[in-house]
């Protein structure tokens, strides 16, 4: 909440409708750190509403700005204002809100239940708005990750997240807050295709917003290695002639040399060549088993695998479906200990999960999936 990351003086001062002179104004290069803000929200926004429509998302950022909240509403130019409230876990619980038209959460609930967003209902029921909110809560989650590594591996969270539909008669972003407050905003338009764009506001009141850049400054600045303190001159006392006179003779002496080796006959150089392993290669005797019997193993069950680049897994969320490199029936790995032991398929016990070992692998097997 915003008591969490303002003293009791900044408080007054921002119930009042006066911020103070501390963060009153940002600038220039507040401004230009808020655009990589808004920038990655943008890139979020692309990221998780593209992998929902499963066709080209354009987000880029359009403009950003400050004004007093009253006169939110009018910058936005559309009906009704849909409002997605959080706190910033991470930057002491600071407000933050994305708002969006009636049109935008329309078209981001109907992406998040599966449809294509190009037939919208007249208006938004509480299916769609928790859909909605869902939606964000997916984008959020993705562009705090983000901005997390921007600021030097500070864990961020959107916790307290609530949403709603809002009238634009009277509405305020920060509803605690005086109507004068300044705040920014960075607006981010989203264009998916076959679909009317929309925009996607992320917006702070202003004190906060260069709180915020001052942490991403601090936290991107440059570390600046102190001097090593110079060493003290050593004090020698001066050496009798008597004594300096074998050290100047042992600089002057000629280094010495070792005679050449005296060269053998050539010899041939072949490269080594091993015999193919196979199963029956691997055989005697167990040892004393007895010694180990009682020593716990972690058995895995592995369905299957895949590969995914990092942009791939910070955009998963409820709902993304996984592909794995297995096909339905095959059957599955056994793992004891990271290493492939045996192969079977999948059963139900009860209420409970199963594996029916249908295949032992070879020794060979083993020991390939060993990786020796």
């Amino acid at each position: 909440m915003v008591d969490e990351f303002l003293n009791q003086d900044e408080i007054d001062a921002l119930l009042s409708g006066d911020p103070g002179e501390d963060g009153a104004k940002l600038t220039q290069d507040d401004l230009t750190i808020l655009s990589e803000v808004a920038g990655i929200m943008a890139t979020a926004a692309g990221n998780v509403i593209g992998m929902l429509a499963g066709r080209d998302v354009s987000a880029d950022v359009t403009e950003q700005f400050e004004l007093p909240q009253s006169e939110m509403a009018a910058k936005m130019e559309t009906g009704k204002i849909f409002a997605y409230l959080m706190s910033l876990n991470g930057l002491d619980g600071a407000p933050a809100r994305l708002v969006t038209g009636e049109h935008g959460a329309l078209a981001l609930a109907d992406l998040m239940m599966g449809g294509d967003a190009r037939e919208l209902p007249a208006e938004a029921n509480d299916l769609y708005l928790s859909a909605a909110q869902e939606g964000l809560s997916q984008l959020v989650g993705s562009a705090l990750t983000s901005l997390s590594g921007l600021m030097g591996g500070v864990r961020l969270l959107g916790e307290d997240a609530s949403s709603g539909l809002n009238e634009p008669d009277a509405w305020l972003p920060f509803a605690d807050l005086n109507g004068d407050v300044p705040i920014w905003v960075g607006r981010v338009n989203i264009n998916v295709e076959g679909v009317d764009p929309f925009n996607l506001d992320v917006t702070m009141p202003v004190v906060l917003a260069a709180r915020l850049a001052a942490k991403i400054r601090a936290a991107t600045a440059p570390k600046e290695e102190p001097a090593p303190a110079p060493k003290p001159a050593a004090q020698q006392a001066p050496q009798p002639q008597a004594q300096r006179a074998p050290a100047a003779e042992a600089a002057q002496a000629p280094s010495l040399s070792l005679p050449p080796r005296p060269q053998g006959p050539p010899v041939d150089v072949k490269p080594v060549e091993f015999a193919q392993l196979d199963a029956g290669d691997f055989t005697g005797s167990l040892g004393n088993l007895d010694l180990v019997v009682d020593i716990p193993v972690r058995i895995t069950v592995e369905l299957g695998r895949t590969r995914k680049t990092i942009g791939e897994v910070l955009a998963l969320g409820p709902g993304s479906v996984v592909e794995l490199n297995k096909m339905a029936g095959e059957p599955v790995d056994v793992l004891v200990n990271g290493k492939l032991i045996a192969r079977g398929e999948v059963v139900v016990i009860d209420e409970s999960f199963g594996v029916r070992v249908t295949e032992v692998v070879s020794k060979a097997e083993r020991i390939r999936s060993m990786g020796v």
